[in-house]
C-alpha cells in the first residue's frame, strides 16, 4: 500500500529577514565625499569665514548700456539669483533678495542713475546703495511699489524697520534700522522709469522722471568700507534694468 505522499512544510520566515543593513562606509569614501562637498562650496566658505568684500574692478565715472552678457562676470557679484543680460536688458527674474553689486567702490557723494521696468502686478522695483557688497540691506534700500505695489520706503538696514519719525533721536545709533515711507504712485507694470539716487552730505534724494520721488536724511550716515558699493536687486518681481550710470560728486 502507497504512502500517501506529505507536503513540505515551508520554513517559516520573518517579514524582512532577507533585508541586510547597507555596510558603513570606510574612511577613504567618507573622505571622498566631506572633501568634494568643501571644494564645490570653498567660495560661500570664503564668504563666511573671512567676510571679506569683492576686490573693486570697475572705475568712477562708470557706464554700463547691458549690450554683452560679459559685463556681468566682469563687473558685478551676487551670492545667487539667476542674473543675466536679455535682449540688452539686465534681467533679474525674482532673485530673492539676492543684489547684484557693481565691482566699484562709492564715494560718499555719489550720483546712480539707471533705467527700469517691473513687468509683475506687484512692481516691487528696488536697488540699494552703500552697502557691503555682498549683504542685503546693508546699507539702504530703495523700493518702489513695494508690499502689493502699496508703499514706498527708503530704508536704512533693515526694509521692514520702524518708521524713522517713531524712533527717539536720543536712541539713534549706527546700527538703527528705519525706513521712511511714501506713495506718491504705484509702479505702471511694462512702463520704463528713469531712477536718480544721489547722496550729497548725509542725504539721499531720488527722483524718478527727473521729478523729486523721496528723500531721507539719516544723522548718522552710513559711509566708509563696508557702506560703499551699489546694487541692483528684486523679490518676486520680473526686472528690467538698463543704462546704468555712476558718477561721484
Amino acid at each position: 500500500m502507497a504512502k500517501a505522499k506529505t507536503e513540505e512544510t515551508a520554513p517559516e520566515t520573518q517579514p524582512g529577514s532577507s533585508w541586510q543593513p547597507p555596510a558603513k562606509l570606510g574612511r577613504p569614501s567618507l573622505a571622498v565625499i566631506i572633501g568634494f562637498v568643501v571644494l564645490i562650496n570653498i567660495p560661500l566658505i570664503h564668504y563666511f569665514v573671512f567676510r571679506t568684500q569683492m576686490p573693486a574692478v570697475a572705475a568712477l565715472p562708470f557706464r554700463d548700456t547691458f549690450d554683452s552678457s560679459d559685463t556681468i562676470k566682469q563687473n558685478y557679484w551676487s551670492t545667487g539669483g539667476l542674473w543675466r543680460v536679455q535682449d540688452g536688458w539686465l534681467f533679474s527674474p525674482g532673485v530673492k533678495q539676492n543684489p547684484l553689486w557693481l565691482r566699484a567702490d562709492l564715494p560718499n557723494d555719489v550720483a546712480v542713475e539707471f533705467d527700469v521696468k517691473s513687468m509683475s502686478a506687484e512692481g516691487d522695483i528696488k536697488c540699494e546703495i552703500f552697502g557691503d557688497g555682498s549683504d542685503h540691506a546693508s546699507g539702504y534700500v530703495l523700493i518702489h511699489g513695494g508690499w502689493g505695489n502699496s508703499l514706498s520706503i527708503i530704508a536704512r538696514l533693515d526694509e521692514h524697520g520702524p518708521r524713522f519719525d517713531t524712533v527717539p533721536p536720543e536712541s539713534y545709533r549706527e546700527n538703527t534700522r528705519v525706513r521712511v515711507e511714501a506713495n506718491p504712485y504705484r509702479v505702471e507694470p511694462g512702463r520704463t522709469y528713469h531712477w536718480r539716487v544721489e547722496r550729497r552730505g548725509a542725504t539721499i534724494n531720488w527722483l524718478i522722471d527727473g521729478a523729486p520721488f523721496m528723500s531721507f536724511t539719516d544723522p548718522m550716515p552710513l559711509t566708509g568700507k563696508g557702506h560703499n558699493r551699489f546694487a541692483f536687486s528684486s523679490w518676486e518681481s520680473w526686472l528690467y534694468f538698463d543704462n546704468l550710470t555712476v558718477t561721484a560728486l
